[in-house]
Order: structure tokens, then C-alpha cells, then sequence
């Protein structure tokens, strides 16, 4: 594939990807595309290896969604002419390319490794991530040490990370799928949601002697948040009755917040607070202190690690050519998909049962993201944006949606993601259970890909009466587009890889649409609407007078039948 020449026009302005001469093109394309990958690999033999690509240590093989050579050249032609490089560079650089907020962009900067630098505004970025990174390895080490301990003496062995959002799904997502590296007699736990279900189970069977609390707001005043933080410092001081309440509270409370006023006067000491900045957004930052709960667990070397698998794929994203990028290309490809064959969702399908959490993780990754309905300068966006991104761990998907995929009517591009070795290997007599598992990673991508025919199926039914009703229900039209990923291990860099690549890929969409990928103004509204309304569950008659009548039905319902 041969990268089209640059033209790069500068960040500012959004290009309508829709009067682009790349999006012509694709729209002819897509026209009379039919289709038909047991003829594309038939034909091209070297389709595998030519669409298959490594970035850090990641085996991606993109042959088998619904693209060919003129596709991919035109793809690569419209993210040169939306900007695609310039408005990545602009990203490394620090550049306030979230428009509606004035800010940078500078994930990227959380995993710089020690001793590079950037510089912003006159501060060195690195420097400063680097700084807090220290205090939290300081705090982590006497955690895992049993140096701190509770206010009576006795070691942590339960952390509980109160966040919502971004402040809570990386965390819990990484900490689930890194549990072998888990350290022994250490266990976390994570509340997230306003339900008191959530805080009341969490908290169930805990000891608040041994129970760190770790409470995640960057300005201290997240409502679910600061609710579950109350309901959990009123959990350890009834438990911790004998001792002194502020010396309990800051002995078994930390924070990640900048607002340390606000922290103080909950109670927490400053000293036990870390920060972090306005250019991370929320779904972005389990590599900054949100994941304080993550180094505790796991340790700093291998958090250490984490960071530098993000690092790795930053760099394959910011210096590989378009046409071997892998993000870019896996972004472009979800752009044709999704704009152009009219794919609404895309399947996330880990074949590791740790990374269970991971396709919930990217849920708020992609769609807080780039569901949006503005470009970037204010004006509507002109095309279709925003997949519905949605999975869960094979091979239990295969006994569920599995089926709609293969034959339903709707179009479901799916990432299937597997790793060489187990973190856990065990045997059943002579069989390798994890080669069963991998067997059925290898078996779905081709079944989806190729399908079956009806003479497939009628040769399989030789010799019994052949009922064509029964002919039809077992065929499979294959074309069910599929990206193949592997690794050699899940290990801390691994995942940091994996996380950085969907981040690099939902940029390229939101990129390609023009859209600010980096607010999130849809989260606020019912929230905003949740705080006036709460008088109304109160009681207050004024308050409910002022609401719709759907809304006064259904709160005097809850008021009439609550016990």
C-alpha cells in the first residue's frame, strides 16, 4: 500500500470529510461493492501477509474485513485530506485541540518515559507527571509494605477506589485483567455507582481496620462520587468507633484530586492526595494517579510497565507511515465500515476472560468520545458519527450474539483479541484447554469470513432427505468483517498497548469526522436535571409542580409505594 503525498492543512478548522475527493471516491466504491472474501483471498495470496502488521508487540491481521487495494488507497487519501497527521502532531505537541474546553490534549505526555520532555505553557509536562508518579510509587510501596498502616496498627489489605467514569472503569478494568500480578493478601475493590447496593456490597465482608479508601474526583465534587465517599467514611467511622475519628479518616482515606481545600475539609491530609491535569480527560487517565488503585495492586515495576506499552504504541502511532499505522488504519477501516457499508456497532470479542471488562471500558472510550452531533468549530457534522461499541468475553459470546452476527441482517464488525500464552494453564487429561480456547478464536474470524454454502451444507447432508427449509437455516453468508489481534502474553506492557491503540483509532474517527473526541457535555445534562429534581423526591410539592407531567407521575409514584 502506498501512502498518498501530505497536504496537511493545520488543525484549526474541521474539513467536511464529505466534500473531499477521498469521499467520492469511496462512496463509488461502496456503490457496486459486493462483497466476497473467499474470492479476495483466492486470488491475492499474499492478502494475509500484506494486511497484516505488528505494532510494539502487537500481530494485527486486517485481511479479513470487507476491503480491497482501492479502498485502502482511498481511505489513506482521506485522512490525508481531513489532516489526519497534522492534527495528530498537533495532539503530541500539546496544541489546544479541544476546541470547547481550550485545552490539551496530553494523554500521551502520562507515559513519556523519565528524562523527555515537553514543554507547555513554560512547565515541562514530563516533569511533572514524573513528580506525582513518584509520590504515588512512594505511597504504593509502604501500602504493599505494610508501612502504612490503619489507625490501629494493623497492615491494608483491602483497597477501595470510589470514582465514577473514567475515575473508576480503567482502574477496575486493568486490575481485573492484570490479576496474576496481583500481590498476595492485596485485594481492591470498586464503587462506582449512586445505587448504596453497590457501596453496601462492595463494603460487605470487609474489616475497616485493614480497608484503604481511595477517593477519586479531580475536583473533589463529583456527586456519585462524593455521595459513595460519605457513605463509606460513615461506614468506617461506626466501625472504628473507639478510635479518633479524623486520625481514622486520615489514616484509612487518600485522594486523586486537585481541590485539596476540599479534600482537607473531608478530612483527608493533602500530603495523601495526588493530582493530575486538565489536559487528561477522565476516560484517558488510568496511567495518571486514577490507577493510585491499580500501583498499589500490582506494584510500580509493573505499573511501570503498563506505562511503557502505552508509550510504545504512542510512538508506532505518531511516527509509522499512514499505511502500515496500524490505529490509523484500524480507524479508517471502521470509518468505511460504519459510513460507508452501514455497520451502526462493532464488536469487541476478547477470547481471555481477564479482559472482561474491556470491551465495557471501551464503551466509554469510544462513544463519550466521538458520540457527537457537532464538528469541532460548532457547525453539524455531515456525516453519520459515533459507533456503538459493545462485547464480552469469548467463548461465552459464542452461546449468545454470536449467533445475530453471523446471520443476522445487520452488519457487526468484530475485533477478536487472544494471547499465545495463559496467564493460568491447565490441562484436561491430554487436552490443552487454552489450544481449545485459541482453536475457537482461529474457527470464528474464518467462519465469519467464509461462511458456508448451501452445497457445503447439502454435502454435509448426503444420504439423509434433504429438506431445503433446513438447507437455508444452515447457511452461512460469510463476509462478516474481522480484525485478528495477538499477543504473546497479557502482560501489564500488553494492555497498556491495547488501551492505546483504541485510543489512537477512536481519534482517527473522530479526526476523519471533524468532531472534538475530547469533551463530554452529554454526561452533564441529567445530572445537572438530577440535582434539581432531587427536592421533588423529597417531598417538595413546589419543586415537583415545576417538572413535567411524565415526570410528577412517575415521582409520586415512587413517593406513594416507597417503604
Amino acid at each position: 500500500m502506498t501512502a498518498p503525498a501530505e497536504s496537511n492543512p493545520g488543525p484549526s478548522g474541521p474539513v467536511d470529510p464529505t466534500a473531499t475527493q477521498a469521499w467520492s471516491r469511496l462512496s463509488e466504491l461502496s456503490r457496486d461493492f459486493a462483497p466476497d472474501l473467499r474470492a479476495s483471498f483466492a486470488e491475492d495470496p499474499d492478502r494475509a501477509d500484506r494486511l497484516t502488521l505488528s505494532a510494539a508487540d502487537l500481530h494485527v491481521d486486517l485481511s479479513k474485513n470487507l476491503v480491497n487495494a482501492d479502498i485502502v488507497e482511498a481511505l489513506l487519501a482521506l485522512g490525508d485530506e481531513v489532516g489526519l497527521t497534522a492534527r495528530r502532531d498537533a495532539m503530541f505537541a500539546g496544541e489546544r485541540i479541544n476546541a470547547t474546553e481550550d485545552r490539551a490534549v496530553l494523554h500521551t505526555a502520562l507515559r513519556k518515559p523519565r528524562g523527555s520532555s515537553l514543554t507547555i505553557e513554560g512547565r515541562d509536562v514530563v516533569a511533572d507527571v514524573h513528580e506525582v508518579l513518584e509520590r504515588v510509587y512512594a505511597f504504593a510501596d509502604k501500602v504493599r509494605s505494610g508501612e502504612w498502616r490503619g489507625v490501629t496498627g494493623q497492615p491494608i489489605r483491602t483497597v477501595v477506589n470510589i470514582g465514577i467514569g473514567g475515575s473508576d472503569l480503567g482502574a477496575v478494568m486493568a486490575y481485573e485483567a492484570l490479576a496474576p500480578y496481583v500481590q498476595d493478601g492485596l485485594e481492591c475493590r470498586f464503587i462506582s455507582n449512586i445505587d448504596p447496593t453497590d457501596t453496601a456490597h462492595k463494603l460487605s465482608g470487609l474489616d475497616p481496620a485493614t480497608t484503604l479508601f481511595i477517593v477519586c474526583s479531580k475536583t473533589f465534587g463529583t456527586l456519585e462520587t462524593l455521595t459513595n465517599a460519605r457513605l463509606c467514611k460513615a461506614w468506617l467511622l461506626a466501625g472504628l468507633a473507639e478510635v479518633d475519628a479524623s486520625d481514622a479518616v486520615a489514616k484509612h482515606f487518600i485522594a486523586v484530586s486537585t481541590a485539596l481545600d476540599k479534600v482537607a475539609d473531608f478530612g483527608i491530609d493533602p500530603e495523601n492526595a495526588f493530582g493530575f491535569w486538565d489536559w487528561v480527560g477522565g476516560r484517558y487517565s488510568v496511567d495518571s494517579a486514577v490507577g493510585t488503585a491499580l500501583v498499589i495492586a500490582i506494584g510500580p515495576r509493573h505499573f511501570a510497565d503498563f506505562l511503557a506499552g502505552f508509550h510504545a504504541l504512542d510512538e508506532h502511532f505518531r511516527t509509522e507511515p499512514l499505511e502500515t499505522n496500524v490505529p490509523a488504519l484500524m480507524g479508517l477501516i471502521n470509518i468505511w465500515h460504519h459510513n460507508f457499508l452501514g455497520a451502526a456497532t462493532h464488536a469487541v470479542l476478547p477470547y481471555a476472560q481477564l479482559m472482561h471488562r474491556f470491551p465495557a471500558y471501551l464503551q466509554q472510550l469510544t462513544m463519550e468520545s466521538n458520540g457527537k452531533s457537532v464538528r469541532w468549530d460548532g457547525t453539524p457534522v455531515t456525516t453519520e458519527t459515533g459507533e456503538v461499541f459493545w462485547g464480552e468475553p469469548a467463548t461465552n459470546g459464542q452461546h449468545a450474539f454470536y449467533q445475530l452476527i453471523h446471520q443476522g441482517t445487520q452488519l457487526v464488525p468484530a475485533d477478536l483479541i487472544a494471547f499465545v500464552n495463559p496467564p493460568y494453564a491447565l490441562r484436561d487429561g491430554d487436552t490443552d484447554v487454552h489450544e481449545l480456547l485459541l482453536a475457537n478464536f482461529f474457527a470464528q474470524s474464518q467462519a465469519l469470513a467464509f461462511g458456508k454454502t448451501s452445497e457445503e451444507v447439502r454435502a454435509e447432508m448426503s444420504g439423509a432427505s434433504i429438506d431445503e427449509a433446513v438447507v437455508a437455516a444452515r447457511v452461512f453468508e460469510g463476509n462478516r468483517p474481522t480484525t485478528s489481534m495477538m499477543a504473546p502474553s497479557l502482560t501489564p506492557a500488553v494492555l497498556g498497548q491495547l488501551i492505546a491503540l483504541y485510543e489512537h483509532l477512536t481519534f482517527v474517527q473522530g479526526v476523519v469526522w471533524g468532531i472534538d473526541s475530547f469533551d463530554q457535555w452529554g454526561v452533564e445534562l441529567g445530572k445537572q436535571l438530577a440535582q434539581a429534581i432531587t427536592p421533588a423526591v423529597g417531598g417538595d410539592a413546589d419543586v415537583l409542580a415545576e417538572q413535567d407531567t411524565s415526570t410528577q407521575s412517575l415521582v409520586r409514584y415512587y413517593r406513594e409505594h416507597r417503604r
